[in-house]
C-alpha cells in the first residue's frame, strides 16, 4: 500500500469515527437511577453580580450596561431595576451563613467590572473599595472551606466602554477585558482557582446584539450576534494564554468558560433532515463557541449556512467572520474545564427560510423549534423541565470535544407566580430528575466533576425584571432589609449534598415529604412578613409625618395666642 492509499485509508476511517461519535438514533429514557457520585464531586449554587448585589453607585463603582438598560422605560418587566436586588454587597455574609448551613462544596459569583474598573479601563482608575469587596467575599467563604468559582464577566459592561467603543462590536474590548481580567488574577488569584472567562456569550451576543431583549439593546440583525461572538472568542483565549503564561506556574489555578446550551432533539430521530436539523440547533447554539474553542474554528455548518445565505443576499463575503490561521492555532485548545449551563430541551425539525426574509441569526439556522404541551412548565414561558436532554447533551459534549472536563455551572427552575408559598415541590421534582440524568450520564463516562444550581437567591431576572425566581431562597423584594427564606429545596438539595447522590429509593421518597413539613413554618414567618413591613412603615412614614403636622399646628396655634395678646 502506497503513501496515498495509507492517507486515504486513515480519512477514511476518521470520517466514519466521526460520524459515529454521538448516535441521533438512541434516545434511552431509562427509569431513575439510584446510586451516588464519586467521593470529591463538588456541589454548589451560583449568582452573578447585577443580579444579587444592589449598591449600583455606592463605594465608587461605575455603571454598567445593565443599570443604563433598566433605566429606559419598557425594557424591563414592571420598569423594575437591579439597583438593590438582594442588596448582596451588604449581606454577603448572611449568605455565606445560608451556604455554610446546606454544606456547600462551591459557590460562583461573578466579579462586577465596572466595580473595580469604573470606566473599565485599568490604566484610569482602580476602585480599592470595590476590590476589598471581592477579598472580603472570598476570603469568608474560604474560611467556611467553600471553593469560589469567579466569573470574569457576567453581562455587565462599563457603560463607559459602550458609549466611547460601542461594547462587543468593537476587537478594542479584548484587550480592554484582558487587562480587566490580568488585574483579577494579580489581586485574587492566590486565592480563586477556578476562573470563568465568560457566562452564556450566545445571550450576551443574540439578546444584546441582534435582538435587543438585553443590554445595551442593539439590534443589529444578521451581523451584530456574529461579531460580538467573534470578539468575545478572541478575548476569551487571549485571557487564557494570559494566565497560562503569567499566573498559571504561580497560582496552579483553571481557566475555562461557560456556554449555555439547551438541547436539541430531531422531531423524528429516524428522518435524517430532522437529525441534522438538530445537530444544526446545537451547532448554532453551543457550537458557535465550543468549536472554536476545542478545535479552532468555527463549526462547518455555521460556515456553509452563512457563507451561502450571506451569497444569496448579494453579499460579497460571508456576514460570519473568519479566524486566520494565526487566530485558529491560538485559540484552539483554551479550556481548561468547559462550563456548562444547561435547563431545557427543544423538539426540532427543518424549516426553510428564504434569504428574501432578510438575515438574521434565526432565519440562518433553516429550522423550527416545537415544544410536547405534556413537559411540565412551571415557570418562564421558555422553560420546560424535561430531563433526558440534560443526559444527551452531556453525552453530545463528551463525543463532540474529547470528553473534557465538565462542571455544570447553571441547572434550576423558575416559578412565576404572585403567590409565595415556599413549598416548592415542582423545583424539587425538577432537581431530582435533572441531576439523576447527569449521575446516569457520568455512567455513560462524561466527565462531570461539579453541579452549580441555580440560584442561590431569587434575584433580578434581566428582562424579566423580579417576576421570575429561581431561588432556592426567597427574597421578600418589598422589604428594604430584602430578608431571606428557605423554600423547600434547602432542605431537599441539601439532603442530595450530605449523601452524595440518591442512595436507596426508601430514603429518596421522605426527602421530598420531610422537606415540604419543614417549609410550613418558613410559610409562617413569610406571612407575617408583610405585618413587620407594615409597623416598619409607620414606624418609618407615619409617625414622623404625623409628629412634622402636629410641630406645625403647634406652631399656628402659637401665633393666634400671640396675635390675640397683641
Amino acid at each position: 500500500m502506497n503513501l496515498l492509499q495509507c492517507c486515504l485509508l486513515s480519512l477514511l476511517l476518521l470520517c466514519v469515527t466521526a460520524s459515529e461519535d454521538f448516535d441521533w438514533t438512541k434516545n434511552e429514557k431509562t427509569s431513575f437511577y439510584y446510586g451516588t457520585f464519586p467521593t470529591g464531586f463538588s456541589w454548589g449554587a451560583g449568582s452573578s453580580a447585577y443580579q444579587t448585589e444592589g449598591a449600583w453607585n455606592i463605594d465608587g463603582k461605575g455603571m454598567s450596561i445593565w443599570d443604563a438598560f433598566a433605566r429606559k422605560k419598557g425594557k424591563i418587566f414592571l420598569n423594575d431595576t437591579g439597583d438593590s436586588s438582594c442588596e448582596g454587597y451588604y449581606k454577603f455574609k448572611d449568605d455565606i451563613n445560608l451556604m455554610k448551613d446546606m454544606k456547600l462544596n462551591h459557590y460562583r459569583f461573578s466579579i462586577s467590572w465596572p466595580r473595580i474598573l469604573p470606566t473599565g479601563l485599568k490604566s484610569e482608575q482602580i476602585n480599592e473599595k470595590g476590590i476589598k469587596y471581592y477579598d472580603d467575599l472570598i476570603n469568608m467563604l474560604l474560611d467556611n472551606k467553600i471553593t469560589p468559582i469567579v466569573t470574569l464577566y457576567h453581562w455587565d459592561l462599563p457603560q463607559v466602554l459602550q458609549e466611547k467603543y460601542g461594547g462587543w462590536q468593537n476587537v478594542t474590548m479584548v484587550n480592554y477585558f484582558n487587562d480587566f481580567a490580568n488585574l483579577c488574577f494579580d489581586r485574587f488569584g492566590n486565592r480563586v482557582k477556578y476562573w470563568i472567562t465568560f457566562n452564556n456569550p450566545w445571550s450576551i451576543a443574540v439578546e444584546g446584539y441582534e435582538t435587543g431583549e438585553h443590554a445595551p439593546g442593539l439590534k443589529l440583525k444578521g451581523t451584530g450576534a456574529y461579531k460580538a461572538a467573534h470578539h468575545i472568542i478572541k478575548a476569551h483565549a487571549k485571557v487564557w494564554h494570559t494566565y497560562d503564561m503569567q499566573w498559571r506556574s504561580r497560582q496552579k489555578g483553571l481557566v475555562g468558560i461557560s456556554l449555555t446550551a439547551d438541547w436539541g432533539e430531531p422531531v423524528d430521530i429516524t428522518n435524517q433532515r430532522d437529525i441534522e436539523a438538530a445537530e444544526r440547533y446545537i451547532q448554532f447554539y453551543m457550537g458557535w463557541f465550543a468549536t472554536p474553542i476545542f478545535n479552532g474554528d468555527y463549526p462547518q455548518v455555521m460556515k456553509d449556512y452563512i457563507g451561502r445565505k450571506s451569497g444569496q443576499q448579494g453579499l460579497g463575503a460571508s456576514r460570519l467572520p473568519v479566524f486566520s490561521p494565526q487566530e485558529k492555532s491560538y485559540i484552539k485548545g483554551t479550556c481548561d474545564f468547559l462550563g456548562l449551563g444547561h435547563f431545557t430541551t427543544r423538539y426540532v425539525t427543518l424549516k426553510n427560510y428564504p434569504s428574501s426574509l432578510g438575515d438574521s441569526y434565526f432565519a440562518d439556522r433553516d429550522l423550527a423549534e416545537l415544544v410536547d404541551p405534556q413537559w411540565p412548565d412551571p415557570g418562564s414561558e421558555w422553560l420546560y423541565s424535561v430531563p433526558w436532554g440534560f443526559r444527551r447533551l452531556l453525552n453530545f459534549v463528551k463525543t463532540q470535544y474529547g470528553n473534557p472536563m465538565i462542571y455544570v455551572t447553571e441547572n434550576g427552575v423558575s416559578e412565576k407566580m404572585l403567590c409565595t408559598d415556599l413549598c416548592d415541590d415542582w423545583r424539587m421534582q425538577y432537581f431530582k430528575d435533572y441531576i439523576n440524568e447527569m449521575l446516569k450520564a457520568m455512567k455513560d463516562g462524561v466527565n462531570v466533576k461539579g453541579y452549580t444550581a441555580w440560584s442561590l437567591l431569587d434575584n433580578f431576572e434581566w428582562d424579566e425584571g423580579y417576576s421570575e425566581r429561581f431561588g432556592l431562597y426567597y427574597v421578600d423584594f418589598r422589604n428594604k432589609n430584602k430578608p431571606r427564606y428557605p423554600k423547600a429545596s434547602v432542605q431537599f438539595y441539601k439532603r442530595i449534598i450530605s449523601s452524595n447522590g440518591f442512595p436507596n429509593q426508601r430514603e429518596v421518597e421522605s426527602w421530598k415529604r420531610k422537606s415540604i413539613e419543614t417549609c410550613s413554618s418558613s410559610n409562617q414567618l413569610l406571612a407575617a412578613d408583610p405585618l413587620i413591613g407594615h409597623m416598619e412603615m409607620v414606624t418609618e412614614i407615619v409617625v414622623p409625618t404625623v409628629c412634622t403636622l402636629c410641630i406645625l399646628l403647634s406652631a399656628v396655634f402659637l401665633m393666634f395666642l400671640l396675635r390675640g395678646r397683641l
